[in-house]
């Protein structure tokens, strides 16, 4: 793999399980160094795509490059330069954090020394002789992520990494991958958090039904998906006054409860006439706040939620 080969590569893309499709005939390239934000409700492909870019299954049909190799058919020189976190972490509970890491790194051939730094930037450096068993839920996910961090990964696959995790530990994770990532090594994340991914990550890939329904950078997906811009005033007097003034065509409203708020919707198009004319009413304005489409909204617009949503991840 060159500097300008892409970490991560699919070509019409299929995996099939009998007459189930999991994945789709999918395309996407992702970049060295880039931090990817992989979503979608259950059972829309994204756990298969893992699997696939691990090399536990192979395609069915379709081109998938990784690293510069065939994932399914690579040796381990290349099995080494990637990291994974699974959704269920799992570990020998009787061993303690350090046994367990050492057990790891030797699978990887990786020096044990390197264990020991992996514990402490992890947080977990004070329970380093303690057994898994006594861990909280937290405390494995993040011997998982010390794990995943064995060597020096080139492409690291996590799956619902933050879970159990409290929010100092979530801005350390992700101050981790931003290391990582500034290093040249790809991120590869699926979560259900979406609002914590959003200004987290380069891309968003959106899989629905085994498609890659969108890829690409959040406000490239924001254009194609044209939602509108909400804007929240604050208004001195009338709410009435304000929307009187305004008398834009394409407005949606919703005067909050007390009379003195209101959130109006407008196009995209419309939001600096919107800006404009309420800086123009003065005093009458006391208030403005913008906020443009989010991840979630974004996801829902391009992949809504299937009537029956029972199923597992595939």
């Amino acid at each position: 793999m060159t500097e300008a080969q892409p970490a991560v590569q699919a070509k019409g893309l299929v995996k099939q399980y009998a007459a189930h499709r999991a994945v789709d005939g999918i395309d996407f390239s992702i970049g060295a160094g880039r931090t990817v934000a992989l979503i979608g409700h259950n059972g829309a492909g994204k756990t298969t795509l893992m699997k696939l870019i691990l090399g536990l299954v192979r395609p069915s049909a379709g081109e998938l490059i990784v690293l510069g190799q065939h994932p399914a058919s690579a040796g381990l020189d290349h099995r080494r330069q990637i990291g994974f976190l699974p959704e269920n972490v799992a570990f020998h509970d009787e061993l303690t954090g350090t046994q367990t890491l050492n057990f790891y790194a030797r699978l990887k051939g990786i020096p044990l020394g390197q264990c020991r730094d992996l514990l402490d930037r992890v947080g977990l450096a004070f329970a380093a002789g303690r057994r898994v068993k006594t861990y909280s839920k937290g405390m494995r996910q993040r011997l998982g992520l010390a794990q995943a961090l064995l060597g020096v990964p080139r492409l690291l696959l996590l799956d619902e990494p933050t879970t159990g995790l409290d929010p100092n530990s979530r801005r350390e994770f992700f101050a981790i991958v931003q290391e990582l990532s500034a290093r040249g090594a790809t991120v590869l994340i699926s979560s259900h958090i979406l609002t914590e991914l959003e200004a987290k990550t380069d891309l968003v890939a959106i899989m629905n039904g085994g498609h890659m329904v969108a890829f690409g950078p959040l406000d490239q997906l924001r254009q194609q998906a044209d939602l509108p811009v909400k804007f929240f005033v604050a208004c001195a007097r009338s709410v009435d006054e304000v929307l009187r003034a305004l008398a834009l065509p394409t407005m949606k409203t919703h005067i909050a409860g007390d009379g003195r708020g209101v959130d109006i919707w407008c196009r995209v198009e419309d939001k600096m006439a919107m800006l404009t004319a309420l800086v123009a009413m003065g005093s009458a304005v006391t208030d403005i706040d913008i906020r443009h489409p989010g991840l979630d909204e974004i996801y829902r617009h391009f992949s809504p939620q299937p009537a029956d949503s029972s199923a597992g991840d595939a």
